[in-house]
């Protein structure tokens, strides 16, 4: 619990709407408790109308950074003075870092996933051929830092195929990634696992409470060394998930990227290397994760 705030304490938080459901306080609060550092985490729920005052109010209110979630993470970038240069190209900012008034803008989310890739499974995104299951604004940041990051191919699988139009000059405009699409359905999605090293669910299939939901994926037609992704954590074990486990193959869960896109944002924020167990083991109690 946040013992001490005084006229001293830095603000962060979080812009949202909805906001309620947002485990970020506990991790972050917790983070600055075990360093001792005088910060306190707060969630803002904000309204697309309000969002412009909102942000107005981080300078006004010296706050000294926010992150920022659904729907805000696209319309945010009209109000701030500058961008990092993957949240640049992602075209979506979900932290926000107040220096004296100048507010810039990053993408933690897409390097949180890396990160969570290459600690969880201790799998390089390099020469790997990624099939992503959606290609709204979760799968636009991870599939551009996917390619950054080396992958050959990601080929997209979602129902609104214009979304991939939006997304294919990003990617080949600065990558050598080549980018496919296949159709919303089960037969085309999985003729296309056969190849594929690594199966990412960047939809809100099978999140709670929809628990039951799952994409139109076949397992079995995955290889025995591929890795089944999905980006929810709240189940932390999904359907597809435990699917894929009873299938014999690698899994991993969206706690990591959770964990590490907070991780970064508190870095930036603090400029303090951040108490990732600490942080980790705040969010297994708020979801009730045994740790």
């Amino acid at each position: 619990m946040i013992t001490s705030i005084n006229g001293k304490t830095k603000v962060v938080g979080i812009f949202g709407c909805p906001v309620e459901h947002s485990f970020s306080p506990a991790m972050h609060n917790n983070a600055f408790n075990h360093l001792g550092l005088d910060y306190v985490y707060v969630p803002f729920l904000v309204k697309p109308e309000n969002l412009a005052a909102a942000v107005a109010g981080i300078r006004a209110q010296n706050l000294a950074g926010v992150n920022v979630t659904i729907p805000h993470k696209g319309a945010v970038i009209d109000f701030l003075d500058e961008l990092a240069p993957e949240a640049k190209l992602i075209g979506a900012v979900n932290t926000i870092v107040n220096r004296e008034g100048v507010l810039k803008g990053y993408n933690t989310d897409a390097p949180g996933f890396i990160k969570s890739l290459e600690h969880g499974t201790g799998l390089s995104p390099r020469g790997k051929k990624i099939l992503l299951v959606g290609a709204g604004g979760a799968a636009r940041a991870i599939s551009i830092q996917l390619a950054l990051a080396g992958a050959s191919e990601i080929i997209f699988a979602t129902p609104i195929p214009q979304e991939v139009e939006s997304l294919r000059p990003a990617i080949t405009g600065s990558t050598n990634t080549t980018v496919g699409e296949i159709p919303w359905n089960e037969n085309d999605i999985s003729g296309a696992l056969g190849g594929t090293d690594i199966l990412i669910n960047a939809t809100p299939l099978g999140m709670y409470p929809n628990i039951a939901d799952m994409p139109p994926v076949r397992l079995a037609a995955l290889r025995k060394d591929a890795l089944v992704c999905d980006l929810i954590y709240n189940p932390a074990e999904t359907i597809l998930l435990r699917k894929a486990r009873e299938c014999g193959l690698a899994t991993l869960n969206g706690m990591g990227m959770l964990l590490y896109q907070g991780a970064i944002a508190f870095e930036l924020w603090t400029g303090v290397k951040p108490p990732l167990s600490v942080m980790k083991n705040a969010l297994h109690s708020a979801l009730n994760i045994p740790k």
